[in-house]
């Protein structure tokens, strides 16, 4: 039997692992705290490490689990910017990931944040909870007719497409690797990054964090954007420059900003901070302005991708027991 230590848990992490009827090899040690440097301890008598996205495999902690015999980092996420790569494969660590839970967990939050963002949905439950049901200041516009930029063509960027099209949207597209048959098929035309920003209503996000990626959202691109936009950010914080994006806020060029991410959320999100002072003072900022929606993280958190991520990651553990290859596509 296999011991595997997993950290930053929650109730649902808990749940879904221990109730996969693949996992009858596995000894959960379920932790609250994040895998770093610091705690790499606790990963001792452990045959594999179970992470999540804010806990930080860097090199010290990866020789820290070396030195404790662990052979196997499964992430129960898709991203993995978080792992030193190269110093697990010269450590002779596995590494893999839940590259295939649902996309349409995804894809879904980012419409559900466009559609409360843009028809003040959330001002106006607010409102009505204190019984003031006036309709001042709750105008949106109709989406049908506008143009939306999808920036990242993978599996999310295509169905969030598919649903705006749905809705009568122009579809355009970035790519550093276009799919020009899903493009021709679905009536999508992929332009440069400039012609995107420019052009698009509505701009969303699905890229992967990588040195190219990084504020790929930058001021330059924000002075691009036509007024009254709206951005859309379901990937990863730092694919936004957040004090850029603070100035166009202030500018009242951007019609509106929903971010299920953020550039320094690491210390934040999956917390309860209430009755707090936040000390993330761009955070605290973004939250004071009227046209920006915030949730934290939670794009993923459907019973279905729930299912995805532990029944990849149980397989991966049990091959790693059963000394069989790791699960086709997960492997980094």
């Amino acid at each position: 039997m296999l011991t595997v230590a997993v950290y930053d848990t929650k109730p649902y992490d808990r749940e879904f692992l221990q109730k996969d009827t693949g996992a009858t090899g596995i000894r959960w040690r379920f932790l609250d705290f994040r895998l770093m440097a610091e705690t790499a301890f606790s990963a001792e008598g452990a045959d594999a490490v179970c992470v999540f996205v804010h806990d930080q495999l860097d090199r010290r902690c990866l020789e820290a689990l070396a030195k404790q015999k662990v052979k196997l980092v499964v992430l129960r996420c898709a991203g993995f910017n978080n792992v030193d790569l190269a110093a697990a494969r010269e450590l002779k660590i596995a590494v893999t990931r839940a590259a295939d839970y649902s996309p349409y967990a995804v894809a879904e939050h980012a419409v559900a944040l466009l559609l409360t963002l843009n028809r003040k949905i959330h001002r106006a439950y607010n409102r009505v909870r204190d019984q003031n049901f006036a309709l001042t200041g709750l105008v949106g516009f109709d989406l049908h007719g506008k143009t939306a930029g999808i920036l990242g063509t993978g599996k999310i960027g295509q169905i969030t497409a598919g649903i705006l099209k749905g809705f009568g949207m122009r579809i355009l597209a970035f790519d550093l690797f276009p799919q020009t048959g899903w493009a021709s098929e679905n009536g999508v035309e992929y332009v440069d990054i400039d012609v995107l920003a420019r052009e698009s209503d509505v701009l969303s996000l699905h890229l992967p964090l990588t040195p190219k990626t990084k504020f790929i959202i930058h001021r330059g691109t924000l002075e691009l954007m036509k007024p009254g936009a709206i951005l859309i950010n379901v990937s990863r914080g730092k694919l936004v420059d957040t004090a850029a994006l603070i100035e166009a806020l202030k500018s009242g060029r951007l019609g509106g900003v929903a971010l299920d991410v953020y550039e320094e959320e690491e210390e934040v999100f999956y917390e309860d901070l209430s009755g707090m002072v936040l000390q993330d003072d761009e955070l605290a900022r973004l939250l004071m302005f009227p046209n920006v929606l915030v949730t934290a993280h939670q794009a993923f958190l459907t019973h279905e991708a729930l299912s995805d991520i532990s029944r990849v990651t149980v397989r991966n553990i049990m091959a790693l027991a059963e000394g069989r290859p790791f699960v086709e596509g997960t492997v980094l």
